[in-house]
């Protein structure tokens, strides 16, 4: 089995992907913009050969690389990346080179564009917020009074929150339309009042899903890009919840098959007319692989598995060997740099101990999303994992926001959980 892997060098971590696929015996051909003298020494040993480009966004650099394989190895079976930044690169080259076990060009647009999205999100009956596409200048002033400010803009297909927006009335609307990228093509929607809970996990080709997980925003991603806020969120058991039984129908709606899968929910703080009753659930965004900011690192920490590897055997045998079990709750904190936080990070590891499962700094590309300094910490008890993450972003000053978010998210989670169904 021959399967080209894109960028297995960026994020960092990238490298377990390869690593268990050719433990498995599976030819792992990488390509990369970085020199192969360059690159980590676990990344050299996870790739049977690796293929230098100048730059990962010439088309045709990339496309000599895999016919490069192809004249070596024979037939490509499988073109990845994990990445959403690469996910339209991997969708073409799998049309060149008859790749069949993922999605082709033409069949990306409702895993790529938000507009689309909602619309397989409606036909599965999931509801989603409303939205327009920003052209006319006073057909989108109307939306945004219609609906009522704040109100969303980001890019229509775009990854994470860049160019991601919350506008709070007219004049910085106006503000908008004055200084946006006019390569971009926007959509604005109506804020939604609630916190992201994702849906994460792994399908076999008929899209059985072989584990599935879910993690909970103590804030977004919007505003950690935006205000350089701390990061947070958590892992929360999924299994007995609503939010498995609507992921599933979203798997179900989407091509999953094959997939790392990465949903985006709103759980409602508040009832909003047109979309539901507080606690209800609204579908947000897809993604079609691995969830981003070492959350597959928690996976692993929460059930004592190794979801690197079922990726791999869901490749080479379309199986899972593990005994999918539960055994950890497991938090994010990602520490900003230049806030003076009340305890530092040989307190946190004295406190904590081995319960500090990963700490890391981030790359810089990552940061303002990922924080600069990270520790994962796990826990046997939601009260326990909820305390660690107040203790390790108690602050003189800064993390005021945060703090706040936390402290507000923290209450609404509780009374939600009083009338739920929590499986540790």
């Amino acid at each position: 089995m021959n399967l080209v892997f894109i960028s297995p060098h960026f994020p960092l971590y990238f490298y377990n992907f390869c690593d268990r696929l050719k433990k498995r015996e599976v030819n792992v051909l990488g390509i990369g913009d970085t020199s192969y003298e360059e690159l980590p020494e676990h990344t050299k040993n996870a790739l049977t050969e690796y293929y230098r480009v100048d730059d990962l966004e010439d088309y045709e650099s990339i496309y000599r690389a895999c016919a490069y394989f192809t004249w070596h190895y024979g037939h490509i079976d499988w073109i990845e990346s994990q990445n959403e930044y690469w996910l339209e690169l991997e969708a073409t080259l799998r049309n060149e080179f008859n790749v069949t076990t993922g999605p082709k060009i033409q069949h990306l647009a409702p895993m790529k564009y938000k507009s689309k999205m909602k619309d397989v999100y409606k036909a599965a009956g999931i509801p989603t917020a409303r939205y327009r596409q920003v052209d006319d200048y006073l057909a989108t002033k109307a939306f945004a009074n219609r609906v009522g400010y704040p109100v969303i803009v980001k890019p229509d297909n775009g990854v994470g929150a860049t160019s991601t927006y919350k506008l709070s009335n007219d004049d910085e609307l106006d503000y908008f339309f004055a200084t946006k990228d006019s390569h971009i093509h926007f959509i604005i929607e109506e804020m939604v009042p609630g916190h992201v809970e994702t849906f994460d996990g792994i399908t076999d080709k008929d899209k059985n899903i072989l584990i599935a997980t879910s993690h909970v925003m103590l804030n977004s991603i919007m505003d950690n890009v935006n205000e350089a806020s701390d990061t947070a969120f958590y892992s929360q058991p999924v299994e007995g919840l609503d939010l498995y039984d609507i992921g599933k129908k979203a798997v179900e709606a989407f091509d999953t098959r094959s997939r790392f899968f990465h949903f985006e929910f709103f759980r409602l703080d508040e009832d909003k007319e047109g979309l539901g009753k507080k606690g209800d659930i609204v579908g947000l965004e897809v993604n079609m692989r691995a969830p981003g900011a070492y959350m597959p690192d928690m996976m692993n920490f929460a059930y004592n598995v190794d979801v690197y590897t079922i990726w791999a055997d869901m490749v080479k045998y379309n199986k899972c060997f593990y005994d999918i079990k539960r055994q950890y709750w497991v938090a994010y904190t990602g520490r900003r740099d230049g806030i003076w936080y009340m305890h530092n990070y040989d307190q946190i590891r004295e406190k904590y101990g081995n319960q500090v499962a990963l700490e890391t700094d981030v790359p810089e590309a990552l940061a303002a999303a990922m924080g600069n300094h990270v520790f994962i910490v796990k826990a046997r008890t939601q009260e326990e994992i909820f305390e660690m993450i107040r203790y390790i972003f108690g602050s003189l000053r800064c993390s005021e926001t945060a703090m706040r978010v936390f402290a507000k998210t923290l209450r609404k989670q509780r009374s939600f959980n009083r009338c739920t169904v929590m499986v540790a």
